[in-house]
């Protein structure tokens, strides 16, 4: 009965500005910057750009990071990120004589500027550019001993690696997707981290499995030290607040980096919670690789019909929210954009009957305004039930009794509804049994209703209702129901 329904639920995303004050805040772009601020004409760089390595002590000391090797490499990794996102300009070497060692000189770049007087959406760009070189970090191999893996004529031997740099990054991507998702999710943990052993098994175990096996275990025990590793990386650029796993459970090569058991804190196996810049940094990777991606407030310049076509799957609070903010771009203009939404709600399709329902339920938000618009369409076959319950709920006089036919249209166009909302069983159980149970003699008359959905409701009665006889009835009526529309 349903169109094809988005794969994500909304975002409600912080605005713009507050995500930019967030970009700016994060730890690393926030150094990388520092250090583009300090570099200078005798700040000298290698062949690939790097701050060379005499000058890492000094640059990690303007960095407040003391002078041992953990400074050097914070400095160094804020060093690339300054270059990765434009905030210096390299200029590399020059002549054929410039050996791997040779030193070149670095510029403030034109992005710079722009991170102190752009507007957030600069500033956005610029942290994006940012998140894709931390991204691709977090999926760079892991090696002991690079000089293993150089040939004797220099070049890199990368199929020693056993890396595959495009898978790596799917299955990044996959985990932050599962973790934008739990993050969504009515079912996930709202403002709650999630543990490690929870998303790494959201990419090993197989949904239909119940007891992992212990080879299940172990591979889940794998993707959580190699998520630590990838955390570990990804939080500098403030997409994650990361706790990583406790060092102690390490210390016999990973034997006791296993999901835990109930009885055990959870915490020590690592939890990890998307930021708000991390659910918009996230979800403009997910719209750059065409997955759809909604955010609260993407419809709020659209037409009705897109309105109601992108609502019809969002939870509740969701809905209510774009439906306002859609509605406060039209102002005061209350009677318009009811007789607009009531446009949009017509319709045979399958998605029609949920439409209508959010219709109704936007209406309600229109206020009294909307009266006008609403009576106008009190004889229209597809909106006129639509129309009379708006009006009775409001306790409005001289609202006309519906011919009999509409109170059967009405009946299975609102059990359509609800069936496509794929709403809580026994509420819709309730609802079947409430309306069915309102008129004597309902099959008789329901299977004759001119709705697209009368067999299909009247099929889903039949599964649906608790009182075998009443579904019975109901079973016969959708076979009476189907042969009518046959001719």
């Amino acid at each position: 009965m349903s169109a094809e329904r988005p794969s994500l639920p909304p975002v409600r995303l912080h605005t713009e500005a507050e995500l930019a004050r967030d970009a700016l805040a994060a730890p690393l772009l926030a150094r990388a910057a520092r250090l583009a601020r300090w570099a200078g004409p005798a700040t000298r760089v290698g062949a690939g750009g790097e701050l060379v390595e005499a000058q890492l002590p000094a640059a990690a000391e303007h960095l407040g990071l003391g002078d041992d090797e953990d400074g050097a490499a914070y400095a160094s990794e804020a060093w690339r990120l300054a270059v990765d996102t434009g905030l210096l300009d390299v200029e590399d070497p020059e002549g054929e004589e410039a050996e791997d060692d040779a030193e070149g000189t670095v510029t403030v770049g034109e992005n710079l500027g722009l991170l102190t007087s752009g507007s957030p959406q600069d500033v956005l760009a610029i942290w994006l550019d940012g998140l894709e070189a931390v991204h691709a970090d977090a999926t760079a191999p892991a090696f002991d001993d690079f000089a293993d893996l150089i040939g004797e004529d220099g070049s890199v031997d990368f199929e020693a690696l056993d890396w595959d740099p495009e898978e790596e990054a799917e299955f990044l991507d996959g985990v932050l997707g599962n973790l934008y998702l739990l993050t969504l999710s009515e079912a996930g943990p709202a403002d709650a981290p999630v543990p490690l052993p929870a998303l790494a098994a959201s990419m090993v175990v197989p949904e239909d499995m119940g007891e992992p096996t212990d080879d299940v275990l172990e591979q889940v025990s794998e993707v959580m030290m190699r998520l630590d590793d990838q955390f570990r990386v990804l939080a500098p650029i403030g997409i994650v607040e990361y706790r990583p796993v406790d060092e102690t459970l390490l210390t016999e090569e990973g034997e006791e980096a296993t999901p835990p058991a109930d009885d055990e804190d959870v915490t020590r196996y690592g939890m990890v919670k998307l930021t708000p810049l991390g659910l918009y940094g996230i979800r403009e990777r997910m719209l750059e690789a065409g997955v759809d991606a909604p955010a609260v407030g993407d419809l709020a310049d659209k037409g009705a019909d897109v309105l109601l076509d992108g609502i019809a799957y969002y939870p509740e609070e969701a809905a209510r929210t774009e439906v306002g903010l859609w509605l406060g771009r039209r102002g005061t203009a209350g009677a318009e954009a009811a007789a607009e939404l009531l446009g949009a709600a017509r319709g045979a399709d399958g998605r029609a009957p949920l439409r209508r329902l959010h219709c109704q339920q936007a209406l309600a938000m229109v206020g009294p305004e909307a009266e006008p618009a609403v009576r106008a369409v009190l004889d229209d076959p597809e909106l006129g039930g639509l129309a009379r319950v708006w009006l009775a709920e409001r306790g409005a006089a001289d609202v006309p009794a519906p011919p009999e036919s509409m109170i059967f249209w009405l009946a299975v166009d609102t059990i359509a509804a609800q069936l496509d909302a794929d709403g809580d069983l026994e509420e819709l159980q309730e609802l079947v049994e409430g309306l069915s149970g309102q008129h004597s003699g309902f099959f008789d008359q329901a299977w004759r209703a001119e709705h697209p959905a009368t067999a299909e409701v009247l099929e889903a009665v039949g599964r649906l209702h608790r009182d075998r006889k009443i579904a019975k009835d109901a079973r016969k009526a959708a076979f009476k129901a189907r042969s009518r529309a046959k001719g």
